[in-house]
């Protein structure tokens, strides 16, 4: 095959008889709705009611969205290639995916890591809380970083496409992810893995120890208070979130730490599942339907008393 003549990319998508694939779209199907729902639910409740328009607000709501992109990205693909048996994707339509879901990515990871440092502020230096992390403040923060995100997927995807693939065009994946292209690449490679050392770096790594440093002081800070109510409290407040990003980064952390074989295939793909489709979907229901502020919200937007259920 010459090196410049691939048109197109045939995805192995979770191998297995027809009635195994249907039952996998039954699943993901599911796992789409309840997470399109769920979050678009959330997205609404913070918009709507403007007692949830503050930092924290802002970041969950973005959050949401980012989710939604996410799944949305990944699944509906994923859905017709089960269910119609048409694996085959373009190279345009590869790259094109694939630069949207590093978008989201570097978007989530930022997020994650700015949801960190406000409950750092908040809980840390309340009295400042508000000069540090304004509202207004929040939302240029958003856009500064969803514009870098934006960057990094230009440069990324850019990097990745200089890979040819002489050999295959058979990638062992239900998406299209940079380092199943590695495998079957016979030039570029060694370019890719230099940018994604980098990026790695400043959009995984420096978010995930943000949001470890963030907690820890946290975790003194509450250890410190002499109540043993307002400490179990506190620790009750900022659990969900920890979930959320060790959720989150674990699955992401296991995909590209797993040995490249063709024993690790399917391996390769639960992860991926994991971070691009189950924990978008377990996000609301792990930190924003565990909000005590959410759910007051959510009961004034209905003309509800939940204060019984709190």
């Amino acid at each position: 095959m010459n090196c410049s003549s691939t048109k197109y990319f045939h995805f192995l998508a979770f191998s297995g008889n027809l009635s195994i694939k249907h039952f996998l779209s039954g699943v993901f199907f599911f796992i789409y709705f309840i997470g399109l729902l769920l979050n678009v639910f959330i997205v609404m409740v913070i918009c709507l009611d403007y007692q949830l328009h503050t930092p924290l607000y802002v970041l969950l709501c973005n959050l949401s969205i980012v989710d939604v992109s996410y799944t949305t990205i990944v699944l509906p693909k994923l859905l017709d290639m089960l269910l119609s048996g048409k694996t085959i994707m373009t190279y345009l339509q590869c790259f094109t995916q694939m630069f949207f879901l590093i978008l989201a990515v570097g978007t989530e990871n930022m997020i994650l890591a700015l949801m960190a440092y406000d409950r750092y502020v908040a809980i840390c230096d309340p009295l400042n809380y508000h000069h540090i992390f304004g509202t207004k403040k929040c939302v240029l923060i958003m856009i500064g970083v969803v514009f870098l995100a934006c960057l990094n997927s230009i440069f990324f995807t850019y990097s990745t496409s200089f890979m040819s693939f002489c050999h295959s065009t058979t990638i062992q994946q239900f998406f299209c992810d940079a380092k199943a292209l590695t495998k079957i690449s016979c030039t570029g490679a060694e370019i890719f893995f230099t940018v994604f050392g980098v990026e790695a770096m400043f959009f995984g790594l420096g978010p995930f120890l943000c949001s470890l440093m963030s907690y820890i002081k946290i975790i003194s800070v509450i250890l410190h208070i002499k109540s043993k109510d307002r400490r179990k409290k506190a620790f009750f407040t900022c659990s969900s979130h920890p979930i959320v990003i060790i959720m989150y980064f674990g699955a992401g952390v296991s995909v590209y730490t797993i040995p490249s074989s063709s024993n690790t295939n399917i391996m390769e793909q639960v992860f991926s599942a994991l971070y691009t489709t189950v924990a978008p979907m377990l996000t609301p229901l792990i930190y924003s339907l565990q909000n005590t502020d959410v759910k007051k919200a959510i009961g004034r937007q209905l003309g509800l008393d939940l204060k019984a259920t709190m």
